[in-house]
C-alpha cells in the first residue's frame, strides 16, 4: 500500500506536463475560432518566437552558453527569403524552408565553430561581434539588401501551391491559415528538440554544463559537443526567421541588430530557461506584453522594462519554474 500511494505522486508529477502540452495544443488550435483576426495574428508572432526561443534554450539551458548574437541567425533566415524571392522568383514557403535552413546550418557550423573555443564572457563577446558583422553588411550593402528600407516580402504559397492568397479577402484567410501552418511548424520544431535534449546527446551536453572537467574525464569531446549544440541552436532559430518574414511582411537589418537577441535572451529568462516549456511561454508572453507596452505609450521601452523586470525579481525561474513549484507543492500537501 505504501509503494503504491508513492508510486501515485510520482506518476502523476511525470503526466502533467504531458496533459498540459495536450490541453495547450488544443486550445492553440481552437485560436482562431474564439479571438479574433489580430489576437490570432499576435499569436502567430508569438509561436515564431517560441521556436527562437526554443533554439536559444539549446545553447543556455542545456549547454551553459549564454549567447548575445541570436539575431544574426534569425536575420540570416529573414534575409534568406527576401533574397531567394528577389533573385529566384520563389513563392513557395516549403521551398524557404527546404533552401533556407542549410544555408543557415552552414553559417552556424562556420560561426560555432569559431565561437565554441571560447566560454563564459568570451563566448557571448564573440557572438555579439559576429552578430554585428552580418548588421553591418546588411546595412551597408544597400544595393543587395535595401539598407535601411529592407526588402518586401509577399505572402508566399502553401503546401506546395495547393493555398494561395490571391484575391480579395486574401489578408484574412493568410492570417488565419497562416496560424495553422506555423503551429504545425512549431509542433514538429518542439517534437524535434524534445529528442534532441532527452537524447544521448542532450544529456552530454547537460553534463558538461554541469561539470566540463568531469565530462572531460569521462571521454566527452566537449567541444564538439558545444559546435553541435550551436550549430543546432543556430539552425532553429533561422527557421523561425523564415517563419516571421512572410507574417511580417518586410525584413531590415533591424533583426540582425543586438537589441533583438536581448529580447530572445529577455523571452527565454521570462518563461524559464531551465524548463523545456518555458521558452515557449516566455516567447508567447513576451510578444503580447511588447506588443500592448507599445500600443500604450511612446514610453514603451521604460514600461516593457519594468513590467519584465518585475516578472524576472518576483519569478527568478521563469513562469513556468514558479508554475511547477506551484504543482510540486500541491501534490506534497495530497501527499501528506
Amino acid at each position: 500500500m505504501k509503494a503504491a500511494a508513492i508510486a501515485l505522486p510520482r506518476f502523476q508529477t511525470r503526466l502533467w506536463p504531458y496533459a498540459g502540452g495536450v490541453i495547450g495544443l488544443v486550445v492553440l488550435a481552437s485560436i482562431p475560432e474564439i479571438l479574433g483576426l489580430y489576437q490570432t495574428q499576435l499569436l502567430t508572432y508569438g509561436l515564431i518566437m517560441a521556436i527562437a526561443a526554443l533554439g536559444f534554450n539549446l545553447l543556455l539551458g542545456y549547454t551553459g552558453l549564454l549567447s548575445f548574437g541570436h539575431s544574426g541567425y534569425f536575420g540570416l533566415g529573414a534575409y534568406t527569403v527576401a533574397f531567394l524571392l528577389q533573385w529566384l522568383g520563389i513563392h513557395s514557403m516549403e521551398l524557404y524552408i527546404l533552401l533556407g535552413l542549410p544555408i543557415a546550418a552552414i553559417v552556424s557550423a562556420l560561426f560555432g565553430y569559431i565561437c565554441v573555443r571560447h566560454t563564459r564572457i568570451f563566448f557571448g563577446i564573440l557572438t555579439l561581434a559576429l552578430s554585428q558583422v552580418l548588421y553591418s553588411l546588411a546595412l551597408k550593402f544597400f544595393w543587395v539588401t535595401g539598407g535601411s528600407d529592407g526588402l518586401r516580402v509577399p505572402r508566399p504559397t502553401l503546401l506546395a501551391g495547393m493555398i494561395d492568397f490571391a484575391g480579395s479577402g486574401g489578408f484574412p484567410r493568410f492570417i488565419r491559415s497562416y496560424y495553422y501552418y506555423v503551429l504545425g511548424v512549431f509542433i514538429v520544431s518542439a517534437a524535434i528538440m524534445w529528442v534532441i535534449v532527452h537524447s544521448p546527446f542532450g544529456k552530454a551536453l547537460q553534463a558538461i554544463r554541469d561539470n566540463e572537467t568531469r565530462a572531460r574525464f569521462l571521454g566527452l569531446r566537449v567541444r564538439r559537443f558545444r559546435w553541435g549544440a550551436f550549430l543546432l541552436s543556430g539552425t532553429f532559430t533561422a527557421l523561425a526567421g523564415i517563419l516571421w518574414v512572410p507574417l511580417n511582411g518586410l525584413t531590415t537589418p533591424d533583426v540582425l541588430y543586438w537589441p533583438f537577441s536581448g529580447e530572445i535572451v529577455f523571452m527565454t529568462l521570462l518563461g524559464g530557461f531551465r524548463n523545456f516549456s518555458g521558452p515557449i511561454v516566455g516567447g508567447i508572453a513576451f510578444t503580447f506584453i511588447k506588443t500592448y507596452a507599445v500600443a500604450s505609450t511612446e514610453y514603451w521601452q521604460l514600461l516593457l522594462g519594468t513590467v519584465l523586470v518585475v516578472l524576472i525579481l518576483l519569478l527568478p525561474t521563469g513562469i513556468v519554474g514558479a508554475l511547477s513549484q506551484i504543482v510540486r507543492r500541491l501534490l506534497a500537501v495530497e501527499k501528506s
